[in-house]
């Protein structure tokens, strides 16, 4: 598919695709620079008289207007300032003359006490109408990759206004997360153009120590305390330490960051899809390419695991899936994840929060005789099977069609000293996540999930405590809480929630080409609990894309199954172990790959044994060997079947204990 600027309401045409030098995709250097240049012409429609603000169309974000407009100016100056390096200066649209006029409009009232319509929000703590604070590091990052040409070229008196304005991020309280790297970087910048003060000392010193310890190992970082793994790992705790100090020529510094993006690229870059999707989990999705920050970097600083060719050719076929499926709308990044998508965004997203996805563009910082521009495109390496992240508590399973899953036994996004109570977050609480299925809305049934009854009322999983991970398998712990939600069978919903002391639901997935097996093992509660186990959610434009396989059919030969096809994919869930009954639920608010979806179920009631399902999410027509999967399951032991064969699990104490037969 040849992508259309017109229809993408963009100003400049996309040159030709060049399928020699890159046959997966087309897109070569020229592709990218034109890419970016629309994006930036494009925003500029929406500028106020002195260039200071971005006024995107769109809902605000909890911030207000104010906020956004600088949001939008700060976070596309990155990408002009990407440009204009990586071409050495060269900058026919001017683009950083666009971007000076508003630097200067903004933080001029720093110096003259004269606000404006243009005057940015001064920088405040994370209480205080804070959201200025992420922004000072993408004026900070831009400024530094384009100094030469940008910040040199200020009067003294406009330097002034500039970092008195930037000032105020080393003296106020960020969020106690990624938000500590945002004085960092703007602490980095200002020492290295003179002025830096103990503040900045501070602010940078600081930053380094929380780096340290928020580094869990295995090339992973946590967001802040407590067990938040996400996106945010990649595009912000990786991304700007290793380029403020590639930028910098700090070697130290370099070197550390640099061999800890390598480990983490190790298992991060197997969870892309073969069509370029990133996995579909966590906050701010709707900053889309920038899940690329992280490789894009590596590739920039020496240090992508693949080559040359076969790394260009993930940021492109990541770049083409969001391209391809309508993620640009009047020549902006929407709000949402292919197209509009409202279960996509947190309060804090604005009509310019998108364009973090600039951060993906790093490769253009590499000029164009680099080899990462002139090798040709390369498929990626064979990475099918499962990979152990366990100091996440993940399980990616990868198979050969390119589609990934990733089994959550570990990642919550809960701050320790967070209560339990309150529904569960989608993006974080669910058993799995993948690159073509979204998880269904907190207003609907919860997809990929293990739920318990109590009184009328379904829980839900908040804090994850990780029970270990191993070849093929990883497990987890929470205590169920009852937010109010109705049970099972359609009722009115109650309130307040409520927990249940000493009851826990521990759960366990053993991955085997596209086939799951769960197994659930609860705690504290009563004989004859009821309990339902959900699989993965499809969605299509309506009821009609969807089908429901005959749940008597030959799928679910060991007991109760249903299946569900749409999308090209089906979702089959069977019961093989304490599961008496099957069901297809409606999840009207659909998921984030189309806005009606169904979800397979099994139900049954907890009896003191081992409960045990057989999951698949596959391509249609690839049904697998349903035969070949099967469970015994005595007590808390069992012996399951797959097609690569036997293993035993022991749970009698607190962790599983998994072995071949």
């Amino acid at each position: 598919m040849t992508l259309d600027a017109t229809a993408m309401g963009w100003d400049l045409p996309i040159p030709a695709e060049d399928r020699r030098l890159s046959p997966l995709t087309g897109l070569g250097r020229a592709h990218w620079g034109q890419i970016a240049d629309n994006l930036l012409l494009a925003v500029r429609r929406y500028a106020s008289a002195d260039a200071a603000q971005l006024d995107l169309p769109g809902r605000p974000s909890g911030s207000g207007t104010l906020s956004d407009g600088l949001e939008g100016w700060a976070r596309t100056f990155v990408l002009a300032a990407t440009r204009v390096r990586g071409d050495d200066g060269a900058d026919p649209h001017s683009h950083l003359a666009f971007y000076r006029r508003g630097l200067v409009a903004g933080t001029r009232h720093t110096v003259d006490g004269t606000r404006t319509d243009e005057s940015w929000q001064d920088i405040r703590s994370i209480a205080d109408a804070g959201q200025p604070m992420v922004e000072s590091a993408s004026v900070a990052l831009g400024l530094h990759l384009s100094r030469q040409w940008l910040w040199d070229t200020l009067d003294p008196g406009e330097q002034d206004g500039v970092a008195r304005w930037l000032h105020g991020a080393l003296t106020h309280d960020p969020a106690p997360n990624n938000w500590y790297l945002f004085p960092m970087m703007v602490a980095g910048f200002l020492e290295d153009v003179g002025r830096g003060d103990a503040a900045s000392a501070a602010s940078f010193e600081h930053g380094l120590e929380l780096i340290e310890h928020w580094y869990d190992g295995e090339g992973w970082y946590r967001d802040g305390d407590g067990r938040a793994y996400d996106h945010y790992i990649g595009w912000i705790m990786h991304f700007y330490p290793v380029l403020q100090a590639w930028i910098r020529q700090d070697q130290e510094l370099l070197a550390r960051f640099g061999d800890r993006l390598v480990k983490f690229l190790g298992t991060y870059l197997p969870t892309f899809d073969d069509n370029g999707a990133p996995l579909y989990q966590g906050r701010s999705l709707t900053y889309r390419t920038a899940a690329l920050a992280a490789p894009a970097i590596a590739s920039v600083t020496g240090r992508h695991p693949w080559s040359a060719g076969a790394a260009r050719g993930l940021t492109s076929r990541t770049l083409r899936y969001f391209l391809d499926r309508g993620s640009i709308e009047r020549g902006l990044f929407g709000l949402g994840w292919h197209g509009p998508h409202e279960a996509s965004l947190q309060p804090y997203s604005g009509p310019a929060s998108p364009y973090w996805a600039v951060h993906g563009f790093a490769g253009l910082l590499l000029p164009p005789d680099d080899e990462y521009w002139t090798a040709t495109e390369e498929a990626p390496p064979a990475q099918d099977g499962t990979v152990e992240i366990r100091t996440v508590g993940w399980l990616v399973q990868r198979t050969t069609d390119g589609l990934v899953r990733v089994h959550n036994h570990g990642s919550d996004h809960l701050h320790p000293g967070a209560g339990e109570d309150g529904a569960a977050d989608p993006l974080y609480a669910r058993l799995a996540y993948s690159t073509r299925t979204g998880p269904t809305t907190a207003s609907n049934v919860a997809d990929n999930s293990v739920e318990i009854e109590h009184d009328g009322r379904v829980s839900a999983r908040r804090r994850i405590h990780p029970l270990g991970t191993g070849a093929g398998w990883a497990a987890s712990a929470w205590r169920p809480h009852f937010p109010g939600t109705a049970g099972f069978a359609a009722g009115p919903r109650r309130s307040p929630g409520t927990s249940l002391p000493g009851a826990w639901v521990d759960s366990l997935v053993l991955a085997d080409g596209a086939d799951e097996v769960r197994v659930v093992r609860l705690r504290g509660l009563r004989p004859g609990t009821p309990v339902r186990l959900t699989g993965w959610a499809l969605a299509g434009e309506e009821p009609a894309g969807l089908t429901v396989a005959d749940p008597d059919g030959p799928s679910g030969p060991a007991g109760p199954a249903s299946r569900v096809a749409g999308g090209g994919l089906e979702s089959h869930v069977s019961g093989l172990s304490g599961f008496d009954a099957c069901g297809v639920l409606r999840a009207p608010a659909g998921t984030a790959y189309g806005p009606w979806a169904l979800v397979p179920a099994v139900t049954g009631t907890w009896q003191g044994s081992l409960l045990v399902a057989h999951v698949r999410l596959a391509g249609i027509g690839d049904a697998g060997a349903p035969d070949a999967v099967s469970a015994t399951v005595d007590g808390l032991s069992a012996r399951i079947s797959t097609p690569s064969g036997d293993r035993v699990l022991s749970w009698s104490g607190e962790a599983p204990v998994v072995r071949r037969a």
